[in-house]
């Protein structure tokens, strides 16, 4: 998700974004650890996103 497109949304849709990405890393995580993901990359890219959308949510 780009910055931009994180900046358009509001405060409440933010944390409910946050929350969603939050548990789909939880249930990567596990994934990963059970059985290796082809492209782990995944993860760190949803750390990421995870990341700007908390980043966007204190400045605004």
């Amino acid at each position: 998700m780009k910055t931009a497109e994180i900046k358009d949304l509001s405060v409440q849709d933010l944390t409910e974004r946050i929350a969603s990405e939050k548990a789909k890393l939880a249930t990567m995580k596990v994934q990963h650890a059970v059985s290796p993901i082809e492209n782990p990359s995944i993860i760190k890219k949803t750390r990421r996103d995870i990341a700007r959308m908390l980043t966007i949510l204190r400045q605004k």
